[in-house]
């Protein structure tokens, strides 16, 4: 069965860079979708980046706006997110998830932003952003 971990988070001041990594054990990640969601204190979980098992599909939150860049290394069973000009706002525990498709599946080429959509989630990794 899929186990996540996810590791990377830290305190930066804003302008920062963190990456974080999402490592997999006992199944290949690579039949997987993954995603990477937030939750900030007082705020609800919200959909931070994702990606598909076919390596091509990505999607982004609104908010991103091309600082983060999401990346699979299958033969690591990684997923990494690599943050820059890290902001307050991106403060939260972030977390990882992983839902199995298969091949012929469409799921295979896109990435879901629903949080339902996953059925494997990490502890989280702390973010803290502040001078």
């Amino acid at each position: 069965q899929l186990q996540l971990v996810e590791s990377g988070g830290g305190l930066v001041q804003p302008g920062g860079s963190l990456r974080l990594s999402c490592v997999a054990s006992g199944s290949t990640l690579a039949s997987y979708n993954i995603a990477w969601f937030r939750q900030a204190p007082e705020k609800e979980r919200e959909a931070v980046s994702c990606i598909a098992s076919s390596g091509g599909g990505t999607r982004y939150g609104d908010f991103v706006k091309g600082r983060f860049t999401i990346s699979r290394d299958n033969a690591r069973n990684t997923v990494y997110l690599q943050m820059n000009n890290l902001d307050p706002e991106d403060i939260g525990v972030y977390y990882c998830g992983a839902v199995g498709v298969p091949k012929y599946a469409s799921s295979y080429y896109q990435c879901s932003f629903r949080h339902g959509a996953y059925d494997r989630w990490g502890q989280g990794t702390q973010v803290k952003v502040s001078s």
